[in-house]
C-alpha cells in the first residue's frame, strides 16, 4: 500500500520548489474540490497541510468509492488525465481544512520541458505511479481485509479521526461491518 512519495527513494524536491515558486497557494476548507470527476483536470498541487481523498462513483450504483489519499508533504492531482487536459476520472475533496500549493498544465508542462533532467523526473513520477497503482491492486488481491487495515493505519495513524468508519471501508474495498470486526479483532488481541 506504499503512496506516500516522501517514504521512498523518488527525489521530488526540484518539483517541489517549482511548485513553490510558480504556485498559487490556496485553502480549502472540509468538503471543498481540488477536481470534480467529469470536469476537465486543472491542477497539480503539493499538500502543504491537511489531506485529500479521491472519490469516484460507481457506474451501476452510483456510490461513492474513495480509491486514494493524499496527505501533508504528498502531491495530489489526477496525474494521467491532468497532463493530457482529460476530465477527471475521480473528484479530489479536501478531508479537512488543507492547504496547497498549485500549478496548472501549462505551467508543468514548460517546466517538464526545461531541461533533460525535468524530462527524466517526468518519466520517473510516471513510473512511479504506475508502481503505486500496482502495488495497490496486489494488495487488494493478495492481501487480507485486516492486513489491509494495518497497512492503512501504520502509514496513517491518524486517518480515523477524518474518515467515517464507512470511508475506510471504501478504500479498503469492504463492508463498514468488515471494519468494525477488524478492529474488535485488534482490540481482543492487543489485550492478549
Amino acid at each position: 500500500m506504499e503512496q506516500k512519495f516522501s517514504n521512498n527513494s523518488l527525489d521530488l524536491e526540484t518539483l517541489r520548489e517549482f511548485c513553490k515558486r510558480e504556485g498559487e497557494a490556496v485553502t480549502y476548507r472540509k468538503g471543498d474540490q481540488l477536481e470534480r470527476e467529469g470536469d476537465p483536470a486543472r491542477w497539480f498541487a503539493f499538500v502543504t497541510e491537511g489531506c485529500f481523498k479521491y472519490v469516484t462513483h460507481g457506474i451501476s450504483d452510483d456510490r461513492e468509492h474513495i480509491t486514494w489519499f493524499s496527505f501533508q508533504g504528498e502531491f495530489v492531482v489526477d496525474y494521467p488525465t491532468f497532463l493530457y487536459g482529460r476530465p477527471s476520472q475521480t473528484t479530489i475533496e479536501a478531508m479537512m481544512p488543507s492547504r496547497v500549493i498549485r500549478v496548472t498544465g501549462q505551467q508543468l508542462e514548460q517546466f517538464f520541458d526545461q531541461s533533460k533532467e525535468t524530462m527524466i523526473l517526468r518519466a520517473i513520477i510516471a513510473e512511479h505511479i504506475l508502481f503505486q497503482f500496482r502495488s495497490r491492486y496486489l494488495d487488494l488481491h493478495c492481501t487480507t481485509a485486516r492486513e489491509r487495515y494495518e497497512m492503512l493505519m501504520q502509514r496513517c495513524p491518524g486517518i480515523v479521526d477524518h474518515l467515517a468508519l464507512q470511508d475506510i471501508a471504501s478504500f479498503l474495498n469492504v463492508t463498514p461491518q468488515t471494519i468494525s470486526k477488524i478492529r474488535k479483532e485488534i482490540t481482543f488481541d492487543s489485550r492478549k
